[in-house]
């Protein structure tokens, strides 16, 4: 007695509609995600008329007066967003990296509560401590600053880059630690020379992610800046004004600021994906 016949056809049929109905919701997804980016961008090339109307315009001349009205400001802001993003981040990893390499390769009985105890300073909302934050940084002279503004993006990334660090380092095998000790590695070797070479797609990763954050930031920025060390996240708001919602104008210097991090994560995103997923599969 002979088995019935494998109906392959029906079963490559079911995989190709369920690949199409993947694929179709992969784009509408997509589509979801883009479609403020978009709008943000063709609102920038309207008239302030044109971006208000209802229903929106989609058949309109392009503008360049909105650009020419947000420019003069712009890289005064574009300088303090620079200067606020990579010094945090430096500071964030010359702190974070010892920390969670201590914490990986030489956990004491305390390390999983320092890292909870870590975790735990972002449960609170902003909101919640800008008072303190305020009356500390008016005592020290920091409101206003660009050191201020490192300091306190320091302390916001700080967390991230122990957490994610740490798990990166418990990845690498214990064992070639131990070779090194054999060989009379000191802990600094130990360091430079296993711990931060086999973790560089976790450093690259968390950069970035901490790069992106103090950009984004805003609600620090906002109360703790005024106009020296504005950076473009508090930019964009000075087009609200007592006469109202310039939608047009706010929407050029939107794009103007999304643009570098765009540029920058558009070119990281190999090191970005190879780091989110570094020891995901050992």
């Amino acid at each position: 007695m002979t088995a019935p016949p494998i109906r392959t056809g029906t079963v490559s049929d079911r995989y190709r509609v369920r690949n199409a109905i993947l694929t179709v919701i992969t784009y509408v997804i997509a589509i979801a995600f883009l479609f403020p980016l978009v709008w943000m961008i063709m609102a920038a090339f309207k008239t302030e008329a044109q971006a208000f109307a209802v229903p929106p315009v989609f058949a309109y001349t392009p503008v360049l007066e909105n650009f020419q009205n947000a420019l003069p400001t712009y890289f005064h802001a574009l300088r303090n967003s620079l200067v606020a993003a990579i010094g945090s981040t430096l500071f964030a990893f010359i702190l974070g990296l010892p920390a969670a390499f201590a914490l990986a390769v030489y956990p004491t009985t305390r390390a999983q509560g320092v890292l909870t105890w870590m975790l735990s300073t972002k449960f609170m909302p902003a909101v919640g401590v800008i008072v303190p934050i305020f009356l500390l940084f008016r005592n020290l002279h920091l409101i206003d600053t660009l050191p201020g503004l490192i300091l306190m993006y320091t302390t916001m990334n700080l967390p991230l880059v122990v957490w994610m660090m740490h798990s990166y380092m418990t990845e690498i095998p214990f064992a070639i630690y131990e070779a090194a000790k054999v060989d009379g590695a000191s802990v600094a070797q130990e360091f430079f020379g296993i711990a931060l070479p086999l973790s560089m797609p976790g450093v690259a990763a968390t950069a970035l992610l901490c790069l992106i954050f103090a950009w984004n930031e805003v609600f620090f920025a906002l109360n703790l800046t005024n106009s020296d060390a504005a950076p473009l996240s508090v930019f964009i708001g000075q087009f609200k004004t007592s006469e109202g919602l310039f939608w047009a104008k706010m929407s050029a210097a939107a794009t103007l600021t999304v643009l570098p991090v765009l540029i920058f994560g558009w070119v990281a995103q190999r090191q970005l994906v190879r780091g989110l997923s570094f020891g995901a599969v050992k």
